[in-house]
């Protein structure tokens, strides 16, 4: 029953996002269970008229975005996106990101820094004070050499594991290993991003800083919304 409710929130807070997308935009289209429902009601949309194209993060949303009607852009095409819209992990008051989870995030940060406005989306869960702790920042490595990887990315904070599925190391659509970073709580994720990026072998981290313009919240009170902090 929580989780039915749970994602109820979601798809209020998508159904929010929506609202936002206009005739004739380009749009980024995120990965996960949230941006199923925001995909799903694009395509209601575009049943009654609504014209756009989309650039999908990963192959189960294309397939989700085909089936809905809409029509994609080729990954290798250069695009300038109107809009992004995508969920997250984790989402601290100044609406940095942990994302993520399903293993989607280089492609979600690539479309991200190609829109001219990312939408996130999440249920009330996912805000909170600080980011980590509770939940481990994913980090996209290469698989060459990735134990030492590992043992440097630990040397700047935290306990790496290897992500796998059914006893295997998880790859990534680029065929990348994931390792994901145990950390306590992260006080300064800026900073973090950076060292974590300098260490070789890294090909992108999970921390998404500076690059959220609008959260839409589902909460059992209602949906939220809440604008990017201006920074000096």
């Amino acid at each position: 029953m929580i989780q039915h409710t749970l994602d109820e929130l979601k798809r209020q807070a998508a159904l929010k996002a929506v609202d936002y997308v206009q005739d004739g935009m380009v749009i980024g289209l995120g990965t996960g269970s949230t941006a199923k429902h925001m995909i799903l009601a694009l395509g209601e949309r575009i049943r009654r008229g609504l014209k756009i194209r989309g650039v999908p993060t990963s192959q189960e949303t294309a397939d989700l975005a085909r089936s809905q009607g809409i029509a994609l852009i080729e990954s290798d095409n250069t695009w300038t996106l109107d809009l992004a819209i995508d969920g997250a992990d984790q989402v601290d008051p100044q609406l940095c990101l942990i994302k993520g989870g399903g293993g989607a995030l280089l492609k979600e940060k690539i479309v991200a820094a190609a829109a001219r406005q990312l939408i996130i989306v999440v249920d009330h869960t996912k805000r909170v004070p600080m980011l980590g702790n509770s939940f481990p920042l994913p980090i996209e490595v290469v698989p060459f050499g990735w134990g030492n990887t590992a043992k440097q990315l630990e040397a700047i904070e935290g306990k790496a594991v290897l992500r796998e599925r059914e006893g295997r190391p998880f790859r990534t659509e680029a065929g990348h290993f994931i390792l994901d970073l145990h950390v306590g709580s992260i006080t300064d994720p800026a900073d973090l991003e950076i060292r974590l990026n300098q260490v070789p072998g890294v090909v992108e981290t999970g921390l998404f800083v500076g690059r959220t313009s609008l959260l839409i919240v589902g909460t059992p009170e209602g949906v939220v919304l809440q604008t990017a902090p201006q920074r000096s």
